[in-house]
Parts: C-alpha cells; structure tokens; sequence
C-alpha cells in the first residue's frame, strides 16, 4: 500500500481513531461501472437470443399449423385423371413401338420371299409386270365407278325430294283461298325452288362423273383383256411371283 492512498482524519474531528483510515483503490469506480455495463450488454444479448428463438418457433409453428388449407378435391381428382391418361399413353406408346417392330420384322421378310421367289423366276416378273399392273389399275377404276354411282343415287334423291317440297309449297299457296300470297307459304315455295336447282345441277355433274369413270373403267378392263392374250405365257411362269407379292402386302394392310 502507498502512502498517497492512505487519508487522515483531522484532530477534535469527533470521529473514532478506528476508522481514521481508508484505502482508496484508484479507478475502482471506473470498474465497478464496466462490470454493470457489460452484465447489462450480456442480459441485452441473452434477451435478443430468447426473442430470436421465440420468433423461429412461431414461424415453424405457423408452417407447420394442423388448420392449413387442404388441396382442392376437385384438383386431387384432376391430378388422378392425369396420372391415368399419363399410364395409358405410356401403355399405348409401347404397343405402337411393338406393333412398329412387327411391321419392319415382316417387310424384311417379305423383302427377303420376293428377291428368292424373283432370282428362281428370272426375267418372265418383269415382262409380266405390265399386266399385273393393269389388273390394279382396273381394280382402282371398278371401286371409283361404284364411289359415282352412289353419288349419283344421292343426287337423285335429293333432286327427288327437293320437286315433292315444291309440290307440298304450291298446293298449300292454292288451298290457302286468298287472293293474296301468304308470306309463309312463299317464302316455303322460293326455299324449295333453290334446293330443287342445287340438287338439279348436283345430279347432273354427279352423272357426268358417273360416265367418265364408268369409260376409265371399261379401258382398264380391255388393257387387261389385251394383255393377258399377249402375255399368257410370261403370266402364267410368273404367277408365284405376284401371288407371293398379293399375299405379303395383304398381312402388311393388316397389321
């Protein structure tokens, strides 16, 4: 202890010799006021710690609520509906990815018949080629003329059944007794009149088309009379060939 920190009390003061004298400790009200200050900084920090957790906690709370809104039923449904269709075009995508290999596995066979079939034969497939092609083209022709002649019938038909609306529009314009024309009777008689010249004019292109085809049919058919006189020998040797073709491009329309 230094002499400088020790104080002493005036004689006669009254007050007692026991504490006459008193350490000073210098700065010790400096520290004091550190001490409290960094107490009061740590509660400060402890405090924002405890507000800083109770805060997580309400969010996770509220993440995690039990009264948060459900998904809509009717988007649950949708959402069922899509994973369906998904396994179904899934389901559907590997049949035509089967059905695809078939196809090739069978034209490569096909491909393979023909050339073997076409190196036994020889030359007599080309030179009967232009009958069996006739023979298609007559076929084509034959389907075309059935396609107008049922065209035609409609067109009859119509044109048949646009006359009888006529009819039941002019018998009603004379049953009606008026000296004037009733506006519904009328306006029934121009309506059928037009139906009456449209199917007029579709009956006769529909008969034009009739007979081009009809004749295209006919020439397609005396091709095939010709050649088959001309290349009766060459179609009768070539006859596996094509039928061999006829039979694997049948399975090939099937598949």
């Amino acid at each position: 202890m230094e002499p400088g920190d020790l104080r002493e009390s005036p004689a006669g003061s009254g007050e007692s010799d026991v504490g006459d004298w008193r350490e000073v400790i210098p700065g010790g009200d400096e520290e004091e006021d550190s001490d409290a200050n960094a107490a009061k900084m740590n509660g400060t920090k402890a405090e924002n710690a405890l507000r800083d957790a109770h805060d997580e906690r309400d969010v996770g709370e509220h993440l995690h609520s039990p009264y948060e809104e459900e998904l809509d039923p009717r988007i649950q449904e949708e959402l069922e509906h899509l994973n369906e269709a998904s396994a179904e075009i899934n389901r559907v995508e590997l049949e035509l990815d089967d059905a695809r290999s078939a196809y090739r596995k069978i034209l490569t066979e096909s491909a393979r018949k023909l050339n073997a079939q076409s190196s036994q034969l020889g030359s007599c497939i080309e030179k009967a080629r232009p009958y069996y092609e006739a023979r298609r083209l007559a076929k084509e022709a034959q389907q075309e003329t059935q396609k107008a002649a049922l065209s035609y019938e409609r067109a009859v038909s119509m044109h048949t059944a646009a006359r009888e609306m006529v009819y039941v529009a002019e018998q009603g314009l004379m049953a009606d007794g008026k000296n004037t024309l009733d506006p519904t009777w009328q306006e029934m008689l121009n309506h059928a009149t037009s139906k009456v010249n449209e199917a007029e004019e579709e009956r006769i292109r529909s008969e034009r088309e009739h007979m081009r085809v009809t004749h295209a049919c006919q020439e397609a058919e005396a091709r095939v009379q010709t050649l088959q006189k001309s290349l009766k020998r060459v179609i009768l040797k070539s006859k596996p060939y094509f039928e061999l073709k006829s039979q694997l491009n049948h399975i090939l329309e099937v598949k």
